[in-house]
């Protein structure tokens, strides 16, 4: 397996956001150990002028690593108690994140990332160079279908009906 390089992240987000399906987060342990996920559903969020992307409301102290270049974890905290994990892509100054919604036996971004352990200490982590945190490639690629992504409500049109949410396609999922 290999570790995701820089050029992997410093591409458009959407084709990152799909391209992260059927790739592995594998988070140091302790002892030396790795627990490794397989991704299966990612979003897309597209820059200042994508209403429901964080930084469309600016570069703030919050959404600050959103403008460096991709490869590095960009996490928040919602209601208080769930931690999001993303992926920020693209280049320098061009705001652009990947959500990671699921992972094999986790969906729902604030599960997985309490499985994760994933919490603001991961903020600006790199994700070439961490020894904590890296996607790796094992060269499995799954179907992938698109969905409109979830939660969106306050962004309005159009962002409420793109179909910037990617999932491995199963079984379940093709009804």
């Amino acid at each position: 397996m290999g570790r995701m390089d820089r050029s992997f992240f410093t591409r458009d987000v959407l084709e990152v956001a799909p391209d992260l399906l059927g790739k592995m987060i594998v988070i140091a342990g302790t002892a030396g150990k790795e627990k490794k996920y397989r991704i299966t559903e990612t979003e897309a969020y597209r820059g200042s002028e994508d209403r429901a992307c964080h930084a469309s409301r600016g570069n703030t102290p919050r959404t600050r690593v959103m403008f460096d270049e991709g490869g590095f974890v960009y996490v928040y905290l919602i209601y208080g108690i769930y931690w999001m994990l993303n992926v920020v892509t693209a280049v320098y100054d061009v705001p652009q994140a990947v959500l990671i919604r699921g992972i094999e036996g986790f969906n729902g971004p604030g599960k997985l990332a309490r499985e994760l352990g994933i919490n603001r200490s991961f903020y600006g982590l790199d994700l070439v160079t961490s020894n904590r945190i890296w996607i790796e490639d094992d060269t499995y690629k799954p179907p992938v279908i698109t969905g409109p992504r979830i939660g969106i409500d306050y962004a309005g049109l159009p962002w409420t009906e793109k179909e910037w949410r990617f999932m491995v396609e199963t079984e379940e999922k093709k009804t």
